[in-house]
């Protein structure tokens, strides 16, 4: 149950732990929230004691009546050998066109989840929140070829993150 233990609150300290603001990227414009619900997998992320030892890192995406979106995280700790999850929601920060979302897994506390890389296909995302702190490369096939992922990390280099800090993210064939 460690799994993103302090993930809303991380973000929160995050937004005022001196790290540079990703104020100035661009989200995706175009946005189709309908599009983005589904599984993603990490193919790669920064480092973050909430995701410590977690491998085979999913994020499921539903929409929910209400108009927010129902996510639901999940690891596998490769220490304790445990599936572990936690559940959230993430709202539309703006116009529903615009790849911006907040997302709290410990309401009232709401985090930045800016999608600044989309391809067309709803495929592949690259995502950060509110400093260059924070970075997630996500995909709908867990087994990514390498030259892809290659390009994903040249193009977050590109919008100025330090890929030397990205861990690679494991997707095994066992999933429960």
């Amino acid at each position: 149950m460690r799994l993103f233990l302090l993930v809303g609150l991380i973000a929160v300290i995050g937004g005022t732990c001196g790290c540079q603001s990703t104020s100035k990227l661009n989200v995706v414009t175009g946005f189709e929230p309908d599009r983005y619900m589904g599984t993603w997998y990490e193919a790669a992320r920064f480092p973050h004691g909430f995701e410590k030892n977690l491998q085979s890192v999913s994020a499921q995406y539903d929409s929910q009546e209400d108009g927010t979106i129902r996510v639901v995280n999940r690891g596998f700790n490769t220490k304790t050998e445990v599936w572990e999850s936690i559940e959230g929601v993430a709202k539309l920060k703006g116009q529903p066109d615009l790849g911006w979302l907040k997302v709290s897994f410990f309401k009232p506390f709401y985090a930045s989840y800016k999608v600044i890389h989309l391809d067309e296909d709803y495929t592949q995302a690259i995502v950060t929140g509110p400093t260059f702190g924070f970075l997630w490369i996500l995909v709908r096939d867990p087994a990514l070829p390498k030259p892809e992922l290659d390009a994903l990390i040249e193009k977050t280099e590109g919008f100025g993150f330090n890929t030397n800090k990205l861990i690679l993210v494991e997707q095994s064939e066992k999933r429960p």
